[in-house]
């Protein structure tokens, strides 16, 4: 494994994919390892990499680490059923989401562990960017399992963030999924911003994340949700993310902005209704490299999330994710390599995309050109500001 040494880091062994629901499950660890092999071909990871990007490998986390998040009976619930394969439905077990899996504490804990690692190296000043793509685990509860997540690493790595001394963490959610799992962790602590940018709860799981969930009595205002209409697209969730992401994070000065990247928002995902492209998704990468600097001094931990569509999606999606990290961004007009293409055909009889890019130039009106009261998208919008730009000072109106 080559040194850590190095302006940022990627936490990755191939021993995470141990992190498997088994074939038929949605979420894959296929996807983690058609990014991974093509982050290499590219040079973004790897021997060849001529980026700031170095991989280090992923602890394994304790127990102890696990239960600053989640209760002592849902560890053992998890440890139980790793051994025993029976559900326990109590804890989120062995549901159509989370099946049983053999040595699922494990593979849960090494995520976590994975997740954690970048966290420490952010913090320590060891890096100014660290990323886990097997990590934004973000559904997970305090007492039980939910939406293909066991234990939630990232309210673990924000968590132990707190316990090493910060005092204000923003957490920055654009998975298609609302990040119920943070949002339910850090709901009265007014330390933790977290905002979310998903499809609206009205269509899709978990169905929550809307305008008036705005945290609890103690952080008012510090829980933020945009939900999107079904069908947004590129332009229409730029012009959200912009109306709302930048004023906020820059009006709370975190010392560590913390990102969650599901890449479920691409047209393409089969489990989800937004309409992004992946140069869509590259341009939100781009945004939050840039405010982690403006805001936080550049120390940024990138995680992973969700993202179905294996071959299309993901694996570019987030080697993208990968090189703006490593401070050098992928040309979108890349071919993907040949050798990348063909281990595609051999290992699954697909057919892989021959660019980094779906040929599109994302563009968005910016909201203070003016509020169309008349469109969905713009109702979302304003009511997000309404909800929660007083509490920070801000004026709501464009």
């Amino acid at each position: 494994m080559p040194s850590c040494a190095g302006p940022s880091t990627v936490v990755f062994d191939q021993t995470l994919a141990g992190y498997d629901f088994g074939p038929s499950h949605p979420m894959s660890p296929l996807r983690v390892d058609l990014t991974m092999r093509l982050a290499t071909e590219l040079g973004v990871v790897g021997p060849t990499s001529t980026s700031g990007l170095r991989t280090c490998a992923a602890p394994m986390a304790s127990d102890d680490l696990i239960a600053t998040v989640h209760q002592p009976q849902m560890i053992e619930a998890v440890e139980r059923a790793g051994r025993t394969a029976e559900p326990d439905e109590l804890h989120g077990l062995g549901t159509e989401d989370n099946p049983v899996f053999r040595d699922m504490h494990r593979a849960s804990a090494h995520v976590v562990g994975a997740s954690v690692e970048a966290f420490r190296q952010v913090w320590a000043g060891e890096v100014l960017h660290a990323a886990n793509i097997t990590g934004g685990l973000h559904h997970a509860m305090p007492d039980r399992a939910s939406g293909f997540c066991i234990y939630n690493d990232v309210a673990i790595g924000i968590q132990h963030l707190l316990d090493s001394g910060a005092q204000r963490v923003a957490y920055v959610d654009v998975d298609v999924h609302h990040g119920d799992g943070v949002e339910k962790v850090f709901w009265d602590d007014p330390r933790v911003l977290t905002i979310s940018l998903h499809e609206t709860g009205q269509m899709l799981f978990p169905g929550t994340g809307f305008a008036d969930e705005i945290g609890g009595p103690e952080a008012q205002g510090m829980a933020v949700n945009v939900a999107l209409p079904p069908g947004t697209s590129d332009a229409g969730w730029l012009r959200a993310f912009h109306a709302v992401v930048p004023p906020l994070l820059r009006e709370f000065d975190p010392e560590v902005l913390v990102t969650q990247h599901g890449c479920d928002s691409h047209a393409q995902d089969p489990l989800a209704h937004l309409m992004l492209s992946v140069d869509g998704q590259r341009a939100a990468y781009l945004a939050l490299h840039e405010l982690a600097h403006e805001v936080a001094g550049g120390r940024w931990v990138a995680t992973g999330g969700g993202g179905y569509a294996l071959v299309e999606v993901v694996p570019r999606a987030w080697t993208h994710l990968l090189a703006i990290v490593g401070g050098a961004p992928l040309d979108p007009q890349l071919a993907t390599p040949g050798g990348w293409r063909e281990h595609v055909r051999e290992r699954l009889d697909r057919t892989a995309p021959y660019l980094m890019t779906d040929g599109r130039t994302p563009a968005y009106r910016d909201w203070r050109d003016g509020y169309d009261p008349d469109t969905w998208l713009d109702r979302a919008i304003h009511a997000t500001r309404v909800a929660v730009f007083p509490w920070h000072g801000l004026d709501p109106m464009p």
